[in-house]
């Protein structure tokens, strides 16, 4: 029997005070004034869902904006391993300002970004792995449900990158505004005659105002 589990993957509000910095996993104030935004994707989700966020307070104030639009949904269980991914020592600075403290670190980043890490902090592989463990966990859990994910950038690069088989090095080259919605199905048997389990991918970096192609929903 085919069982589908239908993620909803939208990345949080913008952020406040931090433009042209990487701040990663710091956890940074957004904006949630843009009322419009917010009835749009109230309007695209299902009401009877798992809602998860990561711990930091721009995904939870997004998911808070979600359900004050319109949207009865319940109060979200907290995934860490959601999270974004963690600059370490280079949080909070611009790339010049990175380049200028740890010029030998920053050379030695470039040389493979997707798999070495800021000093202190964390590769996007890395992201990659614990995004996975996050979306396997949770499909297990719920099979044949819909799981609203509100989260990041990079854990839903990443996300999408486990789905469709992508290398890191792949998946970082994925264009995800803030909250845009992304659509990735996990289908149980049916796609492979019966057996096993295998992605889908229904829409990537989709504007909220914008309605979802018929068959995405």
């Amino acid at each position: 029997m085919t069982s589908v589990t239908r993620w909803w993957l939208i990345r949080h509000a913008p952020v406040l005070g931090m433009k042209g910095r990487l701040y990663g996993s710091r956890d940074v104030p957004c904006d949630t004034s843009n009322t419009a935004m917010f009835v749009a994707l109230a309007k695209k989700l299902p009401a009877e869902a798992l809602w998860i966020t990561s711990q930091l307070n721009r995904a939870i104030e997004t998911a808070a904006a979600i359900r004050a639009a319109g949207l009865d949904a319940p109060l979200p269980e907290i995934e860490p391993d959601l999270c974004e991914q963690n600059f370490g020592d280079w949080a909070e600075l611009t790339w010049d300002e990175m380049e200028e403290r740890s010029p030998k670190k920053y050379r030695t980043f470039w040389e493979d970004p997707a798999r070495n890490a800021p000093p202190g902090g964390e590769s996007f592989a890395e992201v990659v792995i614990r995004t996975s463990c996050a979306l396997k966990r949770h499909t297990a859990n719920n099979l044949g449900r819909d799981i609203v994910a509100v989260c990041h950038g990079g854990s839903i690069r990443a996300a999408l990158a486990h789905a469709m088989g992508l290398s890191p090095e792949r998946g970082m080259a994925i264009v995800i505004d803030t909250l845009s919605l992304s659509r990735i199905d996990n289908v149980e048997g049916g796609m492979l005659r019966g057996k096993g389990s295998a992605w889908r991918m229904l829409a990537v970096n989709h504007p909220p105002a914008s309605p979802l192609p018929q068959g995405h929903s």
